[in-house]
């Protein structure tokens, strides 16, 4: 069904078309996390996780992406119709969310079906025993009821402003006297678990939905208005996400973000997702009162329940293959030789790749940094960073031991602009030199540079890495980080930081790193250029690309143009990926995998064959327009032939994955491409194994 699905929308089934539309590239992706929950080669509690990451993505999907396009749609006098025409692309981002949401809950019912088999019962109001009942209405009067109240429609003359991403009951009380129903909404609260474990009279696990444990007692919370009956449909909006800034000069850049915060929450609804089983007079009521048009607005029919990403922290059980089984990171077993990491640096380069092998090095070499007398800065870029950071916690202390610490703190990191800004704010307070990017481009970069006094010269240490300096991420994302001391890339590094110190681009030059929005796009036409012309000579030319997303239509239509010559392009992109590759006579000799498993692909990579003597880089950046052109950004060069090794280990590894490795066919769909001849390769859990005989070693 999938298959026939994208195959239709995403392509269109148009053979001249060479692009594939961004929006449903990427629905195309979170079908891909929807096959791992439907995939029962998963272990069961995995599944479920996969289908709270499905409803997460979609819901950052439709506050960013759909939102843009509802944009687009208002402006559509002044656009010519086409396959891109946005009122088409709505349309059919609405198709296919409703036929998503069809198997969506169809797959969740199997994996509810499963848990039951395994004595684990998800249960509702409906169907609860004495002892139970007793339980939810004794949590109820404890814990929920003080911190809930509902909102009387019928009384108020201004309908409310509902909170993104909350969840709501829509309410209808049944009077005895007919004609005189009432509409109520009441809010379920976000700061309790929304999956409670309740008693039974046997060894089995019964669990409730918050939301049912609210419905239960819901005759008492109106026993005021002595209902007849009552019914609860549970909705939620999804709501604009972009910030607004505005451009009054008298405020910090700080007090306009706050500001825009404070408008997202009242951003315009691009979503009503509600209980199909909702009376259309309800549905008509609501989306009247939230302005909501059916032929403007994705009105989306769903199951009982809605903000299914809480499935990611659905209560830990005790069932037989119920998780994957833990994976331990690895030391890197050069690092561990030495007492000081600033030694085993020194002595050669290092690259961590996560997390396969431990974040605690990145963490271990800020702290030795922050008590180290010889290490006079440290300067480091932060987008993301965990809610306890570590990270920050080592700068803190850098600090306080009377370290020079400059931090680039980019506010605009798409959901964590308010933890950035708490985490500024504590820096600081800590008298940490806190800078808020560069004038007009989002910092993406991620790179830390650490000063230190040897022999009466400065030395520099440098991170250069694919992903944040999180430690929470670090788990689950899969990415690079390059610890150097080359003077080559240490210096320049530095001058990264120049820039963002004096807040002015001047000619900086750089003849090593690529750094966007400068060099980066000119680099690689050229190095594509460079393939082109050995491959037109007869002369060995290949590309091998990683990265999370592939949208920039020039550099697409540059590999193209590279396929046509007979470069052989190879791509390993694990979301949206707008190349078609395998169309006879421009991308025949274009391969593009899509791999999702338990770990998030992260790390990017670029190589390309440079006649025999192949250019390696790691990067912060996709290849799309806002990272090569309106981000700053850092792509380092590999000149370690032992790491250079390491890569094509990886990349090899992850291009013959042929259990979680997708691959894109030429209609685009994808298709996981198994061979019975074939030996099993799951590149995530060949990895694994590699880095702990490395680790041994």
């Amino acid at each position: 069904m999938a298959k026939h699905t994208f195959a239709n929308y995403t392509c269109h089934m148009d053979k001249k078309k060479t692009i594939i539309n961004r929006e449903l590239s990427w629905l195309a992706f979170n079908e891909r996390v929807l096959n791992e929950a439907a995939d029962t080669s998963v272990p069961l509690m995995e599944r479920l996780k996969f289908l709270g990451i499905f409803s997460n993505n979609r819901d950052e999907f439709f506050r960013v992406r759909v939102a843009s396009i509802k944009r687009l749609v208002h402006l559509k006098d002044r656009i010519k119709a086409s396959d891109d025409d946005p009122k088409l692309i709505f349309k059919k981002i609405q198709e296919i969310t409703i036929e998503q949401q069809h198997r969506y809950e169809s797959i969740y019912q199997s994996i509810i079906d499963q848990l039951d088999e395994n004595g684990i019962h998800l249960v509702n109001e409906r169907n609860l025993n004495r002892n139970q009942k007793a339980f939810v209405r004794e949590y109820f009067e404890e814990e929920v009821d003080p911190i809930i109240g509902p909102i009387m429609l019928n009384q108020i003359d201004v309908f409310p402003q509902l909170r993104d991403k909350g969840i709501y009951l829509a309410i209808i009380l049944h009077s005895p006297e007919k004609n005189h129903s009432q509409y109520a909404l009441m809010e379920v609260p976000s700061v309790l678990p929304r999956f409670v474990e309740i008693p039974g009279d046997d060894e089995k696990k019964y669990i409730i939905i918050l939301d049912d444990i609210i419905r239960f007692n819901l005759m008492d919370s109106f026993k005021i208005f002595r209902p007849e009956s009552v019914e609860a449909y549970t909705f939620k909006i999804t709501r604009d996400a972009e910030l607004d800034l505005d451009n009054d000069i008298t405020k910090s850049f700080m007090e306009k973000m706050k500001a825009s915060l404070k408008e997202r929450k009242r951003g315009a609804p691009v979503r009503f997702v509600f209980d199909s089983s909702m009376p259309a007079e309800l549905q008509r009521y609501l989306a009247k009162k939230m302005h909501l048009t059916n032929s403007e607005d994705a009105f989306i029919p769903g199951g009982r329940y809605h903000n299914f990403r809480d499935l990611m922290s659905f209560p830990k059980l005790d069932i037989t293959r119920g998780y994957y089984k833990p994976l331990a990171s690895h030391e890197h077993p050069h690092l561990v030789k030495y007492e000081s990491y600033f030694d085993a640096i020194k002595s050669k380069d290092v690259l961590l790749h996560f997390p396969y092998q431990s974040f605690n090095h990145i963490i271990d070499l800020l702290k030795e940094a922050a008590v180290d007398p010889k290490v006079k800065s440290i300067k480091i870029c932060l987008y993301r960073v965990a809610k306890r950071s570590k990270v920050v916690n080592a700068l803190i202390n850098a600090a306080r031991n009377g370290k020079h610490v400059v931090v680039v703190f980019e506010l605009q990191a798409r959901f964590d602009e308010e933890n950035n800004i708490y985490w500024s704010n504590v820096l600081e307070d800590e008298g940490v030199d806190v800078l808020f990017g560069f004038p007009g481009l989002k910092v993406h970069s991620k790179v830390c540079v650490i000063s230190r006094k040897e022999r009466g010269q400065q030395k520099q240490y440098a991170i250069v890495g694919t992903g944040n300096y999180n430690e929470s991420t670090a788990s689950l994302y899969t990415d690079f980080s390059l610890l150097t001391a080359d003077k080559r890339i240490t210096k320049e590094v530095e001058k990264v930081f120049e820039i963002f110190e004096q807040s002015i681009w001047r000619n900086y030059r750089f003849q090593h790193l690529l750094v966007s929005p400068f060099y980066l796009r000119n680099k690689l036409v050229r190095f594509i250029n460079k393939e082109i012309k050995n491959a037109k000579a007869g002369r060995p030319a290949y590309i091998h690309l990683k990265m999370n997303s592939i949208v920039d239509t020039n550099l697409i239509q540059k590999l193209y143009a590279a396929s046509i010559a007979g470069v052989k392009v190879k791509l390993v992109v694990r979301g949206v990926c707008a190349l078609i590759p395998g169309i006879r006579g421009l991308s025949e000799n274009i391969e593009v995998i899509s791999i999702i498993d338990r770990f998030l692909e992260h790390a990017r990579f670029y190589c390309f064959c440079n006649d025999g003597d192949p250019l390696y880089f790691i990067s912060s950046a996709d290849w799309m327009v806002r990272n090569i052109d309106r981000r700053i950004e850092v792509t380092c060069p590999i000149y370690s032939k032992e790491i250079i090794r390491e890569i094509d280990h990886t990349f090899e590894v992850q291009f013959a994955d042929n259990v979680k490795g997708r691959r894109l066919l030429s209609d685009g769909t994808y298709k996981v491409q198994k061979s019975s001849k074939e030996k099993r390769m799951r590149s995530q859990s060949e990895l694994f194994q590699h880095y702990k005989l490395m680790a041994k070693s």
